[in-house]
This record gives C-alpha cells, structure tokens and sequence, in this order.
C-alpha cells in the first residue's frame, strides 16, 4: 500500500465547494417545489399561477404533487444502492467516486431548472406529467453526484481530525447553498420589474443560482486527484450483497432510523417556512429569506463549539441535544402569529436564534458519525463499502423528504385560510424530533470509538 497525501486546508475547501453546488440544488427544490406548485393564497394574491390539478386525487390524502414527489422519490431510493455498488466497484484510472461527480454535474442542475419550466402555461396534466419526469431525473443524477461524493469523507479523512474538518468544511458549504436558495424572492422580486411577470422573473433567478451550483459541483472534480490521497480498492460485491452487509450493522440501522425521522421533520419544517411567514406571520415572502440567513449566520457562530465540544462529550451526546432544541423551535413555530404576545418580526427572530445551534449540529456531526461507522466497518470486514453507506444514508435522506412532502401537501390545505394545517405541520416536525431523538439514544458509540482506538 503505497503512502497518500493528506489533505491541505485548502483542498479541503476544494471539496467543500462541491457540497454546496449541491445544496443549492437539493434547497430549490425542497424550499420553493411546493410554494411554486400548490401556492396558498397570499402568494396567489402575488401573482403566481396554477400549473397543475390542486384536488385530493388519491385516496381523499394525497394531492398531485404529493404524489409526484413521492414517487418520484421512490424511484429515486431504487437508484441509491445501484449507485452506490457501481462507485464501490469501479475501476476507473480517475477513482472510484471523480467520474460519476463528473458526468452527473450539468444533467443534475440542468433538471432543476427544468422542474420549474413548465411546458403549459396554465393548469394541466401535461404539465404535472412533465412535472414527474424531470423530478425522477433531478433525483436520479442527484444520487449520481451525491452518493460518490459523500464516500469521500471518510475516504480523504484518513484521521478524526481531518474527518471533523472536512465535515465543518461541508456543513458550512451546504448551509450556505441554502441560503443562496432562500436568498430567491428577493431576487426574482427585483427581477420582476424588469420582467413584469412572476413567473418568468423565477424561472430565471432559478436559472442562475443552478448554473452557480453546477460550477461549483466541478471544482473538486478538478482540483483533487482521488488517486493522490485514496488506497483505491474496488469492492467485490454486488449491490444486493453490499447493501445486505451495510444494514447488518446495527449502529447504522439505528443511526438510519433516527436519520429518516429528521429529515422528515426537518423537511416538514423547510417547507412550511414560507407559509409560516406569509400566513401566520402575516408578512411579506422574502422576510423567509430574511429569518433563514438570520439563523444561517447565528448557526456559524455555533461551529466553534461544536468542534470543541465533540472531543470533550462525543457526537451522540450532542446530536441528542439538537433533537431537544429542534422539537422546541418547530413547537414555538405552530403558535407563531397573534398567538404570541409579541411582535411577528420577532417572533421569527426567536425562532433563528433558538433553531441554530440545532441547525450547526446537525450540519456538523451526522456526516462524521456515518464516517465513523463506515470506518469500523471495514475494520471488522476488511471490505470498504463508504459508497452504501452513504447511500443508505442519502436513501434515508429521501426517504424523510418523500415521507414529508406528502404529509405537507395534505395537510397544508386543512383550514388554508386560518393557517391550521401550517400549525399542524409544526406540531408533526416536534413529534418526529421527538421520536428521532429516542431512536438516536440507542446508537452505541462506545463501542464504535473502541474499535477506532478512540478515547
């Protein structure tokens, strides 16, 4: 085995750039999906029109785009393992992960723009079957580029340290992708004065914020030579055996579960924001982009702590303690409105500041505990399958949002006019941290530190 390079600061960096021409991506799409094709009445008012059917269509709970997006998901947790397996065994000259990063780039930004461009200009079921395909291929090539990616962490973090900064790196970097994204109503609303349409001023704003992140998905495609600083050994396995031997770990099955109720709640959080804003708040949509980098930039300060703390208590206390904070700020979030004895633009601006030491954990410290367990595994099997493990992981990812957005379809049209299904989403995201919080506290991190010869 020959001796690799570690990685500099600034390669690290390198990498990071990449997470967040993903991020800004992946936050397009949960943050502005549903408020582009189901608007409520406020951003009707504003001059966005109905693309595709609005009734409950199946089984009097599912709408059509809750449908769409489910599906479309599920297609999407089929191609994970796929992926993954294929990555794990490749034996390209450029490396295992490099060459589906870079042939999933451009496809991967050009169908995010491509989910918002619909063919019919009004409502129809042209354009939610347009709607569904480019959704399976935005998802499609973003397991393509997300999965490879994500097997580097514990790839090119040889050591707990360099592992702790490339997560920092990439939790800085995916935050600030979904700011960038939240940053799109002030955009297309300075837009919309040039363009003197709504919709055309999005599509846009979309345009250009995909076309920042497709660059910058490039940028460790180019500038980090897997072979420099990874022992690169294809795995053997099929994808059915791999994925079999990952989910036979029972740390990953815990963390996979717990992983699966976050993101549901957080989802369901993310894509109620706007309508948070709009009808409980009672103000304006680009205040969401306002409350989002509010706790975006107070998240950052977090990040100092959490790298100091880590060492000192471990990652599985910590993260227990962003459930408890998160469950608190989406509880806080459902009596948002003339509920609250103080101002709405305060109201928000509690919400920022008690949600973002959450929000820097959980953008710290899953990726490294993923990399943990990947690390223990291949000590125990003597096989490297990073790949399915962050696959499995980004199927959970998925699976979270699939579950989500199905869940915020429905229940946003309970009492549009009032609120109430906003309220009732806030109240499910607190429930599911809660259960998130219950699964996580049986990960055995002992036991995986003893086998890394970590004190």
């Amino acid at each position: 085995m020959s001796q690799k390079k570690t990685l500099t600061t600034g390669k690290v960096w390198c990498f990071a750039v990449g997470q967040f021409g993903w991020s800004v991506l992946a936050a397009l799409i949960s943050s502005w999906l549903v408020s582009y094709y189901q608007p409520d009445v406020a951003t009707q008012q504003a001059g966005q029109p109905i693309f595709i059917p609005q009734g409950l269509v199946i089984l009097g709970v599912l709408t059509i785009l809750g449908a769409i997006t489910a599906f479309g998901r599920i297609f999407d947790a089929v191609t994970d393992p796929l992926i993954a397996s294929l990555s794990d065994r490749c034996k390209s000259r450029d490396g295992r992960r490099i060459p589906f990063m870079r042939a999933a780039a451009v496809p991967f930004a050009a169908t995010c723009v491509l989910t918002f461009w619909s063919p019919v200009n009004g409502e129809s079921w042209v354009n939610a079957l347009f709607l569904f395909l480019m959704l399976m291929l935005f998802y499609f090539f973003m397991t393509m580029y997300c999965t490879p990616y994500n097997a580097l962490i514990p790839e090119l973090g040889a050591d707990q340290k360099t592992r702790m900064n490339i997560s920092t790196s990439i939790s800085f970097t995916y935050i600030a992708g979904m700011a960038v994204a939240y940053l799109a109503p002030v955009i297309w609303g300075a837009l919309e004065g040039v363009t003197g349409d709504r919709v055309t001023a999005i599509r846009i704003t979309f345009t250009v914020i995909a076309l920042l992140g497709c660059v910058c998905m490039f940028v460790p495609v180019f500038t980090i030579r897997e072979r420099d600083y990874v022992d690169i050994v294809p795995s053997q396995s099929t994808a059915l055996r791999s994925l079999t031997a990952t989910f036979r770990n029972r740390d990953f099955r815990v963390f996979v579960a717990s992983d699966i109720a976050y993101f549901l709640g957080l989802t369901m959080f993310q894509t109620a924001l706007p309508f948070f804003v709009t009808s409980l708040l009672k103000l304006d949509e680009s205040y969401s982009t306002l409350f989002f980098v509010l706790m975006t930039a107070l998240s950052v300060v977090w990040y100092i702590p959490v790298n100091k703390l880590t060492p000192k208590f471990g990652k599985r206390k910590i993260i227990l303690v962003a459930f408890v904070i998160f469950t608190l700020a989406f509880a806080f979030t459902a009596f948002f409105g003339e509920g609250l004895p103080i101002p709405a633009m305060v109201q928000g601006i509690v919400l920022c500041v008690l949600a973002s030491p959450a929000q820097a954990i959980f953008g710290i410290l899953p990726q490294a505990v993923v990399a943990d367990i990947a690390e223990c595994d291949e000590k125990e099997t003597g096989e490297n399958r990073s790949g399915m493990f962050f696959a499995a992981r980004t199927f959970a990812f998925k699976i979270g949002q699939s579950v989500a957005m199905m869940l915020c379809t429905a229940l946003f049209t309970i009492g549009r006019e009032a609120g109430t299904g906003y309220r009732i989403t806030a109240l499910a995201a607190a429930a599911v941290c809660v259960v998130g919080g219950v699964l996580f506290a049986m990960y055995n991190e002992k036991r995986v530190y003893a086998k890394l010869g970590i004190k």
